[in-house]
């Protein structure tokens, strides 16, 4: 299964990155992740925002096939225990279909995003950071894959 992360914003802190790049390293045989950085567009003031958001918006969309499956990191979104998101993850691997996971820059994202994605994921009520939410989201990703796997990473 091919699982993509896409994410605004292209410099993130070293730690960031080689955790990202560990996950991706144990995912390779179960689900190889791909990390996919659209440069953060540039904020000046109020309606620099809402064009940044639409600008990078239209990026990310110009990423997404037409049969990939989006799920767009959103506050507001469906919120899974860990065992509910291995079930799912499981689910779209039986489908085929590619999948991608899509985290907005610090003003969200764009409205036609969200309206694209197939699901709108919360993963806490909690404001992380968003070089956090890449890290956290490679590590749910690989501890669904072990539980899929059966292998013992998950203890509830």
């Amino acid at each position: 299964m091919r699982i993509r992360l896409i994410a605004v914003g292209t410099r993130m802190s070293a730690w960031v990155d080689a955790a990202v790049a560990d996950y991706a390293r144990r995912l390779r045989g179960a689900a190889a992740l791909e990390l996919l950085e659209v440069p953060m567009a540039r904020r000046e003031g109020g309606a620099d925002a809402a064009r940044a958001v639409a600008s990078e918006g239209g990026r990310i969309l110009a990423l997404l096939a037409a049969r990939e499956y989006a799920v767009a990191l959103d506050e507001r979104g469906r919120s899974f225990t860990t065992l509910e998101f291995s079930d799912w993850l499981g689910a779209r691997r039986q489908s085929g279909e590619p999948l991608s996971f899509i985290i907005g820059g610090p003003d969200g994202l764009d409205a036609a995003v969200l309206a694209r994605a197939q699901l709108r994921w919360s993963l806490s009520a909690l404001t992380f950071p968003h070089a956090l939410v890449r890290v956290l989201l490679a590590e749910q990703l690989y501890r669904a894959a072990t539980v899929l796997a059966g292998h013992p990473y998950h203890r509830p």
